[in-house]
C-alpha cells in the first residue's frame, strides 16, 4: 500500500500515512458535564497506537445548549483542557497527529439539552413542530462565532495540533450555509457568500491566533444541498483560509437532486462528491463514507482521488486496522448490521473490540 502509507504535510505537520480516524460520537462515554473520560482516552490511544496518520476527536460542543446529546463531549469551559491535554497526548505519543472537532447542534439540539433551540431561521418543517426555535439575531451570531474561537483557543492550549469545524450533517454551521434551513434575508442569509459568512467570519478570526503548526480544518457536506453548490462552498473555504476539507454529507431535499454516480466509480455518493471537489481546490480532501477495507483506501489517494481517507467503522471495530493494512495482516471486519448499534450504544457492538 504504499500511496495510503506515504506521508502527507499539512502547514509546518508531517502526518505519516493518509489514513484518518473521522470524529465519531462514543455515547455514554464523556463524564458528567462533557468531561473526558478515561475510556475515551483509552478509546483513541488504541487507534493512535494502531497506526492511523490523523486521528479527529469526536464533535465536541463549544456552549452548553448547543450539544447534540447529554453525554457529548464539551470544550465550553476552561476546565475541560485538563482532560482534553491528556486525550492528545495520548495520541501524540503513538505518533498520530490529532485534531478535534468543535461543533453546536443548533436545531438538532435535543429536549434534553434545550427546550428553546437555536437556528439561522425559523424552520419547523426541518424539526419536530412542538419544538420552539429561537431566529439567532446578530448579536447572537456573535457570541456563537466567539464561543467557536474560544474552544479553538483551548484545543491549542490542550496541545492539539488544529481544529476541525463540524460544517456538516446538518448541525448549526451546516444550518446556515443550506438554503433549506436558512431563509433569512439580512447579511447571513440569501446568497451563498451570505449564507457562508457565518463559517467565514469564524475562520478569519481563527487565522489571527493560529500559528505555522496549528492546522484549521473544516467538515462540509458535498451535497449542501448539491454537489456544484458544495464545490463552491469549498472553494469559498480555501480562499478564506481553510487548510483541510473534509468531505461528508449536508442537508439533502428531494427538491435538490442528487449527481448520478458514474457506473464505473466504485464507492458511494458521499465519496464521490468527495472525489469531485478534491479536483476542484488546491489543499488536501479527505473522504468519508462506507471505506472500510485497506483497497478501497489505497485506490483513492493512488489515483489522486483523495489526499486522505477516513476509514470510520472499520477503525471503530478494528483499531489496529491501519498496522494490519501496512503489514498485510487480517483486519476484523465491520459486520454491517441493519441496525448499527456503535451510535447509540458502543459498548454493545458485536463486532467492536
Amino acid at each position: 500500500m504504499p500511496h495510503l502509507f506515504s506521508p502527507i504535510k499539512i502547514k509546518n505537520k508531517e502526518i505519516k500515512n493518509r489514513i484518518v480516524m473521522p470524529p465519531m460520537v462514543c455515547f455514554g462515554y464523556a463524564g458528567n458535564n462533557g468531561f473526558v473520560s478515561e475510556k475515551n482516552i483509552r478509546h483513541y490511544e488504541a487507534r493512535a497506537k494502531g497506526g492511523a496518520g490523523l486521528i479527529i476527536v469526536e464533535a465536541t460542543c463549544i456552549a452548553r445548549d448547543g450539544r447534540l446529546a447529554s453525554d457529548q463531549l464539551g470544550i465550553w469551559s476552561d476546565e475541560h483542557i485538563e482532560g482534553l491535554k491528556r486525550l492528545s497526548q495520548a495520541c501524540q505519543f503513538h505518533g498520530a497527529a490529532v485534531l478535534i472537532q468543535i461543533h453546536h447542534a443548533g436545531l438538532r439540539a435535543p429536549r434534553d439539552v434545550a427546550e428553546t433551540v437555536l437556528a439561522p431561521s425559523r424552520c419547523s418543517e426541518y424539526i419536530d413542530d412542538n419544538r420552539l426555535v429561537r431566529e439567532l439575531t446578530v448579536e447572537d451570531i456573535k457570541t456563537i462565532q466567539q464561543d467557536f474561537i474560544k474552544a479553538a483557543k483551548r484545543a491549542k492550549e490542550a496541545g492539539f495540533d488544529g481544529i476541525e469545524l463540524h460544517g456538516a450533517h446538518g448541525y448549526l454551521i451546516s444550518q446556515f450555509a443550506s438554503p433549506i434551513t436558512n431563509k433569512r434575508t439580512d447579511q447571513y442569509g440569501g446568497s451563498l457568500e451570505n449564507r457562508m459568512r457565518f463559517a467565514v467570519e469564524i475562520i478569519r478570526q481563527l487565522k489571527e491566533f493560529a500559528d505555522e503548526n496549528f492546522i484549521i480544518g473544516y467538515r462540509m457536506g458535498g451535497n449542501e444541498p448539491t454537489l456544484e453548490n458544495g464545490i463552491q462552498i469549498a472553494k469559498i473555504l480555501e480562499d478564506a483560509g481553510v487548510e483541510l476539507l473534509h468531505v461528508s454529507a449536508g442537508i439533502s431535499s428531494p427538491e435538490f437532486p442528487q449527481p448520478e454516480v458514474p457506473r464505473e466509480f466504485p464507492e458511494n455518493l458521499i465519496v464521490y462528491c468527495g472525489t469531485r471537489i478534491k479536483s476542484r481546490v488546491n489543499i488536501p480532501v479527505i473522504v468519508v463514507n462506507g471505506i472500510r477495507m485497506p483497497q478501497q483506501a489505497e485506490y483513492l489517494v493512488e489515483n489522486n482521488l483523495a489526499d486522505m481517507v477516513a476509514v470510520g467503522r472499520g477503525l471503530l471495530i478494528d483499531p489496529d486496522w491501519a498496522n494490519k493494512a501496512k503489514h498485510g495482516s487480517e483486519i476484523k471486519p465491520c459486520l454491517a448490521c441493519k441496525r448499527c448499534l456503535w451510535y447509540t450504544e458502543p459498548d454493545k457492538c458485536p463486532g467492536k473490540d
